[in-house]
């Protein structure tokens, strides 16, 4: 980057530091008319050649009626920030804890999964031992008022009825419920409290060797609840991992690179940072991985970003396992945040990161187009992205080569090793209707009031799948229940989408059990190409490190000594009760977006 490229980059942040110093200026010296020329002056003098500040000052102090500051610098500094690069944005106060809230791991409130259908709360789970489960809700319970203020049949915006059942830990919240088989109307009082979230999603057993785990975010615990969950797995026999990061938009950078350095092995670069002064901050494995051995495939789509590709890019860059999907987002931009007093914050692109062989995989943009910037995945589609590789172009320029001779290109997004496209033989117009209506989502709601009790007891993803394969009358009963909501049966549609209709069925009746998204993931696994490819690819692999025994000891071991070291104290028993991990000094570099 240029000398005036750099100056460009950062006028506008300086000169809004300037309005301050002339708005100090302003009140020392006085409003009179016999003071302000002189007040004028040194602000000028201040800054010499600026505008935006003096202006500013005049108005604080000259304009005819009483103008808020404040209100006036909440509109200027996200039009100044918009002018820098896609991912610099300027948070208000009020918006502070929506969106720090899935990175820190936690929130206040009564701890349910619910949904709204179409107009009426409805309860798809309650956390267990949570505020929720203590107070006495049940899963499928339907929410008629929350204290005072009825919410059934009012179309409230989900949004707003998270709000009024969040609150501060130590609160109450009075709900009234109306309960299956009960007549009268049931009321709770809940006390809220904390609620962890997680961002491992989904840890399974997908075939009798392979695990699957799904991360949503990267979150403050992710690390952390990844050890949990590779522990465990590997008790249940997993000697090869699935990893997918398909729609995982980033978080924090510490938290990719520890989960990197699990995979990697000592003194195999991870990524690297560079500011605008050119001074680089290089992270290295350790040694201490306790899954260096292990066979991996990971999954990306356009929706991975940010940390999801640093962690591919490591991967890849040093030719460990096998990167299955279509290309990713393309964001290498770190952001630092930078906190207001006044509770606000500014992220700020502070770096690029870099994967170990060089690329820079941020994709072109222009200062101050969000629009253009925004419209790259609908440009994608129609350049065919999503279904051919033949139509995604790399310059030659950023042509990079791992140590094993694998051909790899930056400039936008993670090429995965193994493209797989999109899928949409089977999407028909009646599947279409029935999706699209959101008869197929309202039919697993009642399908799981119906056998509530069943689907209670399930505790494994075996026995949803026996449970689900007793009932040989699933799609038949779905297709009654669509055409009695509207949408006529057509049997040729129905013949050609049976895989997926049955799928999506025992997906999201999955979903409404306590094993909430490895239910989901477990039954859509027949019909993802994705996964079903890396399957493949991890039954091709030539070979074990270890023989059975051995390896599976070992490696459970290891990942137990890296579980101790990253939560000392804890016993590795669940994800909600481990302590918070050590947190390096690279998080100030925090990969938000």
């Amino acid at each position: 980057m240029n000398t005036k490229t750099k100056h460009n980059l950062l006028l506008p942040l300086l000169l809004f530091a300037a309005i301050v110093l002339g708005l100090w200026a302003g009140f020392f010296w006085g409003r009179n008319n016999g003071r302000t020329e002189l007040g004028d002056a040194l602000v000028r003098l201040a800054s010499p050649g600026s505008k935006l500040e003096y202006t500013m000052a005049l108005i604080e102090r000259r304009y005819v009626d009483s103008v808020s500051i404040d209100s006036l610098a909440e509109r200027v500094i996200p039009l100044l920030v918009e002018e820098l690069d896609p991912h610099s944005v300027y948070i208000p106060r009020e918006e502070m804890q929506r969106i720090n809230e899935p990175l820190d791991g936690e929130f206040d409130g009564i701890g349910i999964v619910f949904n709204m259908v179409p107009d009426t709360v409805v309860v798809l789970n309650v956390i267990a031992g949570g505020p929720s489960d203590r107070a006495g809700l049940r899963s499928g319970d339907r929410i008629v008022r929350i204290d005072d203020s009825l919410v059934a049949g009012r179309q409230i915006p989900q949004p707003q009825v998270v709000r009024m059942l969040r609150g501060e830990r130590g609160t109450r919240v009075r709900l009234t419920l109306r309960r299956a088989d009960i007549a009268d109307s049931v009321v709770v009082e809940v006390v809220r409290d904390a609620i962890p979230i997680k961002s491992i999603e989904a840890a399974f057993m997908l075939t009798d060797d392979i695990g699957f785990i799904r991360l949503g975010q990267f979150a403050r615990t992710s690390y952390q609840e990844l050890l949990l969950a590779m522990l465990r797995l590997r008790t249940e026999g997993m000697r090869k991992l699935i990893f997918d990061l398909r729609g995982n938009a980033g978080g924090y950078l510490d938290q990719a690179i520890m989960i990197a350095n699990e995979f990697l092995h000592e003194g195999q670069l991870i990524v690297y940072t560079e500011d605008r002064r050119g001074e680089q901050v290089r992270e290295y494995a350790d040694g201490t991985g306790s899954a260096s051995e292990l066979e991996v495939a990971v999954l990306i789509d356009e929706g991975s970003a940010s940390s999801s590709e640093i962690l591919a890019g490591a991967l890849q860059d040093n030719d460990r396992g096998t990167i299955i999907g279509r290309r990713s987002f393309g964001k290498g931009l770190v952001q630092q945040q930078i906190p207001y007093a006044d509770g606000s914050a500014l992220r700020l692109t502070t770096a690029r990161y870099y994967t170990p062989t060089g690329r820079s995989i941020q994709k072109p943009y222009t200062r101050g187009d969000a629009e253009g910037y925004a419209a790259d995945m609908l440009h994608r589609y129609e350049n065919n992205e999503f279904f051919t590789a033949d139509s995604i172009r790399f310059a030659d320029s950023l042509r990079r080569v791992t140590p094993g001779g694998k051909v790899v290109y930056g400039g936008g997004g993670i090429m995965p090793d193994l493209f797989v496209p999109a899928d949409t033989t089977d999407i028909t117009p009646y599947f279409i209707e029935v999706v699209g209506r959101n008869i197929l989502f309202r039919y697993t709601l009642r399908y799981a009031d119906r056998h509530r009790d069943e689907l209670g007891r399930v505790a494994t993803v075996a026995g949803l799948m026996r449970l689900l394969d007793s009932d040989r009358t699933l799609l038949d009963d779905f297709v009654r229940y669509a055409a009695s909501e509207g949408v006529a049966p057509d049997y040729r549609d129905i013949d050609r989408s049976h895989k997926l209709l049955q799928a999506q069925l025992r997906a999201y009746i999955g979903r409404n059990t306590l094993l909430e998204e490895s239910g989901f993931y477990a039954n859509i696994y027949p019909v993802d190409p994705v996964m079903r490819r890396a399957v493949e690819v991890l039954d091709a692999a030539a070979g074990d490190a270890a023989g059975p025994e051995d390896s599976g000891s070992e490696e459970a071991e290891s990942a137990a000594d890296s579980l101790r070291s990253a939560c000392p104290g804890e016993a590795p028993q669940s994800a909600d009760g481990a302590s918070a991990a050590a947190e390096s000094d690279d998080k100030k570099l925090s990969d938000h977006d």
